[in-house]
């Protein structure tokens, strides 16, 4: 008589792909520990990977984008500073 399947309720399969994921533990080993075949496993991480590869790109691109406009800005914030210091002094000079 054939095995009945095991269903997997979605929060398992994302907390497994979570664990996975963030402590970098081989799927086999892992899968092991929670009595999960590797292969069901693999295919939950591949799927995830995929969906959201896309999405860590796009996210790591991002970052690097505000990264140089924040560096930006502190120049210009610094330049700006120094122009205001300039007139102070220059007003103090001229009204004397």
């Amino acid at each position: 008589m054939a095995e009945k399947r095991r269903v997997f309720k979605p929060e398992c399969r994302e907390g497994a792909v979570r664990i996975v994921t963030e402590t970098g533990k081989s799927i086999p080993v892992f899968a092991q520990d929670l009595g999960i075949n590797q292969t069901t496993l693999a295919s939950w991480v591949s799927r995830v990977n995929r969906a959201g590869g896309g999405q860590a790109a796009d996210e790591a691109e991002e970052n690097a984008r505000l990264r140089r406009e924040n560096a930006q800005l502190k120049k210009d914030n610094k330049e700006l500073a120094m122009e205001r210091d300039v007139l102070k002094r220059c007003m103090v000079l001229w009204v004397k």
